[in-house]
């Protein structure tokens, strides 16, 4: 007696069971596919909101930095973060800082300039407004020495942050949008030395399920260069609204999935000014520093179509090998390139004091760097899905 529904060879799966594959393989697959699509339109919303004017280049002026602390605080406490003191989120410092917050008016020849397309301000200027002539003092310096204006010509317009201010005026004309010889100038600049600039780190963690005391850090610095003026910012999409963007998405992640060890997260105050934040952490810490397994820094994240560059990858040869098998194994990257030490982003200080660290930035696409240029309408965040997945799987190694 046989019953034919039941049928099956030694080799096969029943009927019910192909059928089951068959239906809840794709299922699972698009519930994969799915969670990286949140992911990324997370990170992208994540990028548009602090790259938008309202944040105002997360710098000096219009409380842009003050405003971008508030948000990813708020981030912070609306995942479920535990603080990283116990009492409080932020982890407060100060420096100086040199401000641009009103006028910002140059003409050449007669001809009023676009600020951030035509000219930038040097960072150390102080404030004047005075016309007068200039001499030329070689192929790109040209100098009135009566109101000690010295103007450069540049291809490309780069700008900072300074801690302080210069006797003279500094500005840097664009070459390639102002081809005429300088010869007369006029300027209405106003400059504010702020000795004691109010910034903060903003520092959380999910705690740990079987070594709480130990840590592994994810980092990503959130200033950037603020505004130029009334009217010109610098909106630092990639530099680091990238960054933080996949660091609060990584916040996300690691809430819903604790780790054996805990997971703490850094968003730094004070890097553009010299790494401040970074080194104000290591010297006045929240966690025992020789309890941090591991700090990745996420620094430019934005773009990845020709792969990352790894700093410290010859520092420590051991974590970047699992780099490397990693991505061997899950094809997430075009490339995981090896760098040595450098002093770049807000890895150093914790590598100096004996921590071990990567810092890693994606490479490709958009050139745009510290210029008014870097915005979220043309940051492609090609790679930011595969990026966030390689970083789970690294961070799952380290515990092992």
């Amino acid at each position: 007696m046989h019953c034919d529904c039941c049928l099956f060879d030694a080799n096969a799966q029943p009927f019910k069971t192909q059928n089951m594959k068959r239906y809840i393989l794709p299922f699972l697959f698009a519930v994969s596919c799915t969670a990286q699509a949140q992911d990324s339109l997370f990170i992208r919303k994540m990028v548009d909101t602090l790259a938008s004017p309202y944040f105002w280049g997360r710098g000096y002026t219009n409380e842009g930095m003050h405003k971008a602390q508030n948000f990813i605080s708020a981030q912070f406490k609306q995942e479920g973060l535990l603080p990283l003191d116990g009492k409080d989120y932020l982890q407060n410092f100060s420096y100086p800082v040199n401000t641009f917050p009103g006028k910002m008016d140059v003409s050449v020849n007669g001809i009023k300039l676009e600020g951030g397309k035509d000219f930038i301000i040097a960072p150390e200027s102080r404030s004047l407004t005075a016309s007068g002539t200039l001499t030329q003092q070689d192929s790109i310096h040209f100098v009135d020495p009566v109101n000690r204006i010295v103007i450069k010509l540049e291809n490309k317009l780069t700008w900072d942050v300074s801690p302080s201010v210069a006797d003279y005026t500094g500005i840097i004309i664009n070459e390639t949008r102002f081809k005429a010889l300088p010869v007369q100038i006029s300027v209405n600049i106003e400059n504010v030395l702020n000795k004691k600039f109010a910034a903060a780190n903003i520092c959380g963690y999910v705690k740990g399920t079987v070594a709480p005391d130990s840590f592994i850090f994810i980092t990503a610095h959130y200033d950037h260069l603020g505004g130029m003026g009334s009217s010109i910012y610098f909106p630092g999409a990639n530099d680091n609204a990238s960054g933080t963007s996949v660091l609060l998405s990584l916040v996300h992640y690691y809430v819903a999935h604790p780790q054996p060890f805990s997971i703490g997260f850094i968003s730094f105050a004070g890097e553009e000014p010299g790494l401040l934040g970074s080194k104000y952490f290591t010297m006045h810490p929240l966690v025992p520093l020789k309890n941090i397994r591991f700090l990745l820094n996420l620094d430019l994240e934005g773009t990845g179509e020709e792969g990352i560059t790894v700093v410290n990858a010859t520092e420590f040869a051991r974590e970047f090998a699992y780099m490397q098998e990693i991505n061997n194994k899950g094809h997430y990257l075009a490339a995981v390139n090896a760098r040595g030490k450098a002093a770049n982003s807000d890895h150093y200080f914790f590598t100096e004091k004996g921590v071990p660290s990567f810092f890693f930035y994606t490479l490709g696409g958009i050139k745009a760097y510290h210029d008014v240029f870097d915005r979220r309408e043309t940051l492609p965040l090609t790679k930011v899905n595969d990026l966030q997945k390689f970083i789970e799987d690294f961070i799952e190694k380290l515990q092992l």
